[in-house]
């Protein structure tokens, strides 16, 4: 079983990502990027993460930038998960590293058939 990190500070959307990937996917949700990384730091290594961008304490980008620029955990394929529906702001991410960028809100099923691509 894969294990999917999914950090979001909107619980809802963690519901409806159980309901579609949890089935087949240990999903572990955590709503800010510091207690991501603190989760991480202890020793976790999932096979992928999804992230928002708008959070508080620290961005998704920010979060980003952590997880491509450490190399524990470099290797990890991030999907940004965002309202944020900027042409610009998606290409820049995706040249900073991020495996996809899907738009909120989104289709279910389009996420899982993103997600299944990169826990191969």
């Amino acid at each position: 079983m894969k294990t999917i990190l999914f950090v979001d500070d909107k619980a809802t959307i963690g519901t409806v990502l159980q309901v579609y990937l949890g089935q087949e996917n240990n999903l572990v949700y955590v709503e800010d990027p510091l207690k991501a990384i603190d989760w991480l730091n202890q020793g976790n290594d999932p096979d992928l993460v999804i992230t928002d961008i708008r959070m508080p304490h620290m961005t998704g980008k920010e979060f980003l930038h952590y997880m491509k620029s450490n190399p524990l955990y470099s290797h990890i394929p991030v999907v940004i998960l965002s309202s944020e529906d900027s042409t610009t702001e998606r290409i820049k991410l995706l040249e900073e590293g991020a495996a996809d960028y899907i738009v909120k809100p989104f289709n279910p099923m389009e996420l899982k058939a993103r997600v299944k691509r990169y826990l191969v």
